[in-house]
């Protein structure tokens, strides 16, 4: 009977073979097993399905994280003006600011408002673009900063300290955002930045975080509405 339906029986066992694809093989009479298109299906007593794959999903290779990432499609020539536009009018404008606080001995262009620049106009929708994580982090970090500058001085040890308080407090809270994390070193190797005190903790990186959140909404509103 088992030649008469395709079944070969042999030994202990019961295997069919009904395409290439699929496969049947009866070992124990309890239990059931299905394989088809490399996934297989165990049916046990009592009517309970049991499902696995019989390939593993590839492991990421070494070598990933060193090549470029293949996207579907090449950006256009306005999604890649906009940002680069912004970027310039910040700079332009933070710069224009340095002239009028000069006298003070202040300055608003840092470095860390470049990355904000960058994390901002480049990927919006990143979970460092938002506006809480972006505030929250430079004003915590900036402020630790100050804190371990006091209390270690200038110099590795204050430096060391302060990054990783950094990582703990945004880790915490939920803030990340990459560029804060270099406000505390700006502020322990800047010397005219002491005087500002915890002040530091809202100028220059906060206030200037303001107006690259307004240059951003007008970025985001000529990609959407002037594509070319």
């Amino acid at each position: 009977m088992c030649s008469a339906i395709g079944i070969a029986c042999s030994g202990s066992g019961l295997t069919s073979s009904f395409s290439p694809h699929a496969s049947f093989s009866l070992i124990n009479p309890n239990l059931f097993t299905l394989r088809y298109s490399g996934t297989r299906r165990r049916r046990k007593p009592h009517g309970i399905v049991v499902a696995s794959s019989d390939v593993a999903s590839p492991s990421p290779s070494l070598w990933d994280d060193w090549k470029p990432l293949k996207s579907s499609s090449t950006p256009s020539l306005s999604d890649i003006l906009w940002p680069s536009a912004g970027a310039f009018a910040a700079m332009a404008i933070l710069g224009k600011m340095d002239h009028i606080l000069a006298p003070k001995g202040l300055s608003m262009t840092i470095a860390p408002l470049g990355a904000v620049s960058a994390v901002l106009f480049t990927t919006p929708s990143a979970p460092a673009a938002r506006k809480y994580n972006m505030f929250m982090a430079q004003i915590g970090c900036a402020a630790i900063g100050v804190v371990a500058f006091t209390l270690f001085g200038p110099g590795w040890l204050a430096r060391s300290a302060a990054l990783s308080a950094c990582m703990a407090y945004m880790i915490f809270t939920g803030t990340i955002h990459p560029p804060a994390a270099s406000l505390p070193l700006l502020f322990i190797d800047g010397v005219k930045l002491h005087h500002l005190n915890f002040w530091y903790a809202l100028f220059p990186g906060a206030a200037g975080c303001i107006l690259l959140s307004l240059i951003q909404e007008v970025v985001a509103y000529l990609k959407q509405n002037v594509k070319f």
